[in-house]
């Protein structure tokens, strides 16, 4: 689309919707794994893309990162803001007037929107994994990747096969003992859970995951504010009796190091890993925002950063009561889902879904640009008896005054 076409639609979209903008779903397959079905998507549709792709088990939210898939389409993950019938990428809106969209101190650092958050629903847990950081992933050219989870009530009724995380390494492993459970990869299970804790999974709480720390993901639906980026390396090898392709674990690691077992290892923090107070240090629980209840809404920090952490992201769970409304201003943009419920935010509608089609249009998702936040927008619930719950995601440097998880200090 031509540059001055897409600043004509931006631009349209922009005064249609006074800086709150729709989106369109954006549904993402993953091969290795099973979905959980509890996304709303039609299960006709759980395959749309073909058997090959995988099933859809992500919904990704405000992205203007792409997904690292084998064969995925070169928009695949990417966030369209619809206007009528027209439609453009979040992330071409984004270039067409980043300043408006984002901040200008945004802007300037990082000429793009650098997050995005999502959806991810399995049937089973993900094997145990990392997300490279910033050093790591730039000797293959890409971006590091810390994250944080929140398990919303809504969406997990049911836990699914495994509602349980592995996180870290017990305290006292050691590099060798890792190495060994790589030397063992085609063997079968190679033992790598042996080596961690597993923790009970709450839904209405999360946890917060630096780089380099293993995760093994249960069954809980998550919601997910990251670093816009896509790298990972699998250390399990075996999860639910299926295999794990060894290139999972190396396809971001530069080539030369691909059978390298003691750079795979020197890959994990070691320290942050076998941390004795883990759960302390990782572990949120939502913290109100303010006491205002008594004006019939709360606003509370469900996803944010350690102590001494870049506040690189943040997200907050927003609860209107029924027949209530409250003008709700924030230091920067955002991504919004709607978790429950009907109502309006601005100028626009919105409504939960019950069930979505694949390529069907919803009214449950939009883009709140950086002006129109620090403006300050109007969120009313038009439900005599239902509340209406939103999810809403920040940038970096955007929510400093955001809690901090953890008190124990190694």
């Amino acid at each position: 689309m031509a540059q001055r076409n897409v600043e004509k639609l931006v631009d349209r979209a922009l005064d249609a919707g006074g800086g709150v903008l729709r989106l369109a779903p954006t549904w993402v397959p993953r091969a290795f794994l099973t979905p959980g079905r509890r996304l709303k998507l039609a299960p006709q549709d759980i395959y749309a893309l073909g058997m090959d792709r995988g099933g859809i088990d992500e919904r990704w939210f405000a992205s203007t990162t792409a997904a690292a898939n084998p064969g995925a389409p070169p928009d695949e993950g990417l966030s369209y803001v619809v206007i009528e019938k027209d439609r453009f990428l979040l992330r071409d809106g984004v270039e067409a007037r980043g300043p408006q969209f984002i901040g200008q101190a945004m802007w300037d650092k990082y000429r793009r929107w650098p997050v995005y958050s999502k959806f991810f629903d399995n049937m089973g847990p993900i094997p145990h994994h990392m997300h490279l950081n910033e050093e790591q992933a730039a000797r293959v050219g890409l971006q590091g990747k810390p994250e944080s989870y929140y398990f919303p009530p809504q969406l997990n009724a049911i836990g699914n096969n495994f509602p349980h995380t592995y996180f870290g390494l017990e305290p006292g492993v050691t590099k060798a003992d890792v190495r060994r459970c790589l030397e063992r990869w085609n063997e079968g299970d190679n033992g790598i859970l042996d080596l961690s804790r597993a923790y009970r999974l709450e839904p209405g709480t999360g946890w917060f995951v630096p780089t380099c720390v293993l995760h093994a993901p249960g069954s809980l639906v998550t919601y997910e504010p990251q670093w816009g980026s896509d790298v990972f390396a699998m250390y399990q090898s075996l999860v639910e009796g299926r295999p794990v392709p060894w290139d999972l674990l190396v396809v971001n690691v530069p080539p030369e190091k691909h059978r390298d077992l003691d750079y795979l290892v020197d890959m994990l923090d070691f320290e942050e890993n076998c941390d004795p107070h883990f759960g302390q240090n990782h572990h949120l629980v939502p913290v109100p925002v303010a006491d205002t209840a008594a004006e019939g809404y709360m606003d509370r920090w469900v996803c944010y950063v350690r102590k001494g952490a870049p506040d690189l992201f943040s997200a907050k769970e927003l609860t209107i009561e029924p027949g209530a409304k409250a003008t709700i201003k924030d230091n920067g943009a955002y991504g919004l889902i709607l978790m429950q419920g009907q109502g309006r935010i601005g100028k626009v509608t919105m409504d939960c879904p019950g069930m979505i089609r694949y390529g069907q249009m919803t009214e449950d998702e939009v883009f709140v640009t950086h002006d129109a936040a620090r403006d300050g927008v109007v969120f009313e619930n038009t439900s005599p008896c239902e509340p209406l719950v939103t999810l809403r995601y920040f940038g970096p440097d955007t929510n400093p005054d955001a809690p901090r998880v953890g008190s124990a200090k190694r």
